[in-house]
């Protein structure tokens, strides 16, 4: 045999290795598989395992307690074994459109589904991901539309003596355009980084969808880490990968008030570093829950810095206890904030979620002040589902 008939052997026989490996690994297994009518099949290739389930939010939810009030966990559904040994499973009835997530608890051990290559984190949990088209949901998608660039940037913040990492989007055009755009600042929720809303909120994709449909106008998009003791998200600071909590100990160390005091950093940097259009009215924050405290409390503490204020599953309140100026005389503020006459002050929530009592008190406090809001209320509780929804309405709302 020659030196190519050996080297073209050898190399058949790592193809042939890997080959093997994938079909145990479940390569060849086709899951999910998305039917023509919406109906999705799963399937794990586990000869061996006892049981095998899948969890995820495209099923029935299942109510979960917890010391901040009733959650909604994802539901759990037998898979069923045929005779090669792979274990499957088929909705019973069409899913509607929408980004699902999911896993595969396997004899009672949590996997990721070796089939899949698409998974997204969410606070410290990671699960395989797949869309169902259509609708709203086609906003979740990459389409054949111009694209936006998305950089993950660190910028010095003084008020917290640290380097921190932001994620931002530019819309389509951005580098060669020479314009300047105004500026959406989005925040995420308790436990969650920079990383939450250009993943789980698929914030990239949904502009992207909006500004090419005519339906937003273009414009930065900037997504802050709103942990103040954090520089970045778990394993991309300088711990490395040495904190795997997404609440480390540093949290009890953290300055109260410390991420709404040092938001002008964030806002100095930016209008540095891009093209920005100035003032309040090309300014606008929203965020999720805890970002949604956020964004009530920087718009209310700085009264000129914003035209436009997004709160998601989530509102303000008093804090009587506390000396940190960012909390004290609440009312007092609100009343300067709302004298200033936002262009926009946005309130939505889900009927079932946790937080929706306390929404209820903050609009009734609004309402009885005079205060202008519009408000959205949607189904469902403290989701992403959600929180995307909010997104895709919000934007379009914003600069025009």
């Amino acid at each position: 045999m020659n030196r190519l008939s050996v080297l073209t052997a050898a190399m058949l026989m790592c193809t042939t290795s890997w080959a093997q490996q994938a079909l145990w690994g479940g390569a060849s297994v086709i899951s999910p598989e998305i039917h023509d009518n919406n109906t999705v099949t799963f399937r794990l290739k586990a000869p061996k395992a006892v049981r095998v389930q899948v969890t995820g939010d495209f099923l029935p939810s299942i109510p979960i307690e917890t010391p901040r009030g009733i959650w909604e966990g994802p539901g759990i559904a037998d898979l069923k074994e045929n005779k090669d040994g792979i274990w499957e499973f088929t909705t019973t009835t069409p899913l509607a459109p929408e980004l699902y997530g999911y896993s595969f608890i396997v004899d009672g051990l949590k996997i990721m589904d070796p089939s899949n290559v698409y998974m997204i984190r969410d606070v410290a949990t990671v699960t395989n991901v797949f869309i169902i088209g259509g609708e709203r949901a086609d906003l979740y998608k990459v389409n054949d539309v111009p694209h936006g660039t998305v950089r993950r940037m660190w910028y010095n913040s003084p008020t917290l003596n640290m380097e921190r990492r932001i994620t931002v989007y530019t819309p389509a055009g951005y580098e060669t355009s020479g314009k300047s755009y105004p500026v959406f600042y989005l925040l995420h929720g308790a436990g969650g980084d920079e990383e939450a809303w250009i993943n789980l909120g698929r914030t990239s994709q949904i502009l992207d969808n909006l500004i090419a449909q005519g339906k937003a106008e273009p414009m930065i998009v900037v997504m802050t880490n709103g942990n103040a003791w954090q520089e970045a998200a778990p394993g991309e600071s300088s711990k490395g990968f040495t904190t795997p909590s997404m609440r480390p100990t540093e949290a009890e160390n953290a300055i109260e008030g410390g991420f709404e005091l040092a938001f002008p950093d964030v806002i100095k940097f930016v209008e540095k570093n891009f093209r920005t259009k100035k003032g309040r009215t090309n300014r606008a924050i929203a965020g999720l829950s805890m970002g949604s405290f956020h964004s009530a409390n920087i718009s209310r503490y700085y009264p000129d810095m914003f035209g436009y204020v997004g709160l998601f599953s989530g509102a303000a309140s008093k804090n009587e206890k506390s000396n940190c100026p960012v909390y004290t005389d609440f009312e007092g503020k609100l009343k300067v904030q709302f004298e200033k006459k936002p262009l926009l002050y946005y309130i939505a929530c889900g009927k079932t979620d946790f937080v929706y009592q306390g929404v209820s008190d903050y609009r009734k406090l609004l309402d009885d002040n005079g205060y202008k809001y519009e408000y959205y209320e949607s189904d469902g509780g403290h989701i992403w589902r959600n929180w995307r929804i909010y997104l895709t309405e919000f934007a379009p709302k914003l600069f025009k």
